[in-house]
């Protein structure tokens, strides 16, 4: 099944995702694979950058994370 998202294809979950808010997941939800502290630290310090930039996109991606997490959630379990 495709996805399409503001005109664009979307292959993935996450790439609907990233398309949805304008930014990849991985900035807001962290790496699937591990990260060391400084990468860490400097993913945070670009989202709060964002954020300042355009304080509305905390409640998109709160939002969107929360639902990510819980649809993984369940796909995990099945």
């Amino acid at each position: 099944m495709r996805n399409f998202v503001a005109g664009h294809i979307a292959s993935t979950d996450r790439e609907a995702l990233e398309l949805a808010i304008g930014t990849p997941p991985d900035l807001w939800l962290g790496p699937e694979a591990g990260e060391t502290a400084e990468e860490r630290a400097a993913r945070l310090q670009a989202a709060r950058d964002i954020l300042a930039d355009d304080p509305s996109l905390l409640t998109r991606v709160s939002l969107l994370a929360h639902r990510y997490s819980v649809l993984d959630a369940v796909l995990e379990a099945a």
